[in-house]
């Protein structure tokens, strides 16, 4: 696995690149060598909060952490990718049967048997508005996401409400 650490307004010393490497690891043997771990630093006020993303073969593992000691969050990130492997195990092996970009039977069982399925399907109409006018209608259902036409770029977008009570948008490509 290939490891990419990043620094946004933080120095990435070479002993956090180490610690990263270690635990990275550790995961690195569930993957194909090709395959890229993503890890984005940053501060957040009198924090530090890291970011991984793993993408394979269209399955994303991602997973972050916001604590005072950078080694903390690299411990408690990896720790919750590698909780996100064993859980969706199952399922993956079945929407991935080549085993190619995952080693699956290297990854662990997860114990909990809370299998989530799909209950319920609703359909409306798209209705063609700005992202700000999603994020009123949006806040006016008291939802946490919005889907919408987007009349900015005339594609079918999603608006939803962030972990810092700010908005994102996003938008389809095709």
């Amino acid at each position: 696995m290939k490891i990419i650490v990043t620094g946004k307004n933080i120095n990435v010393s070479d002993k956090i690149q180490e610690a990263i490497d270690k635990k990275f690891e550790k995961l690195g043997k569930y993957f194909a060598e090709d395959t890229r771990a993503n890890i984005v630093m940053h501060p957040e006020k009198d924090k530090v909060k890291l970011e991984a993303t793993i993408v394979v073969k269209g399955t994303i593992f991602r997973a972050e952490e916001v604590a005072q000691d950078i080694f903390d969050c690299i411990d408690i990130v990896g720790d919750k990718l590698q909780k996100q492997m064993s859980k969706y195990k199952g399922k993956m092996q079945k929407r991935n049967k080549s085993n190619e970009s995952v080693r699956f039977d290297l990854i662990p069982e997860y114990d909990d048997h809370d299998d989530a399925k799909v209950v319920k399907t609703k359909k409306f109409e798209l209705t063609p508005m700005t992202p700000d006018e999603a994020a009123m209608q949006m806040e006016l259902l008291g939802h946490t996401f919005y889907v919408f036409l987007n009349v900015e770029n005339d594609s079918v977008s999603v608006v939803y409400k962030r972990a810092d009570n700010d908005y994102g948008v996003l938008q389809t490509t095709y």
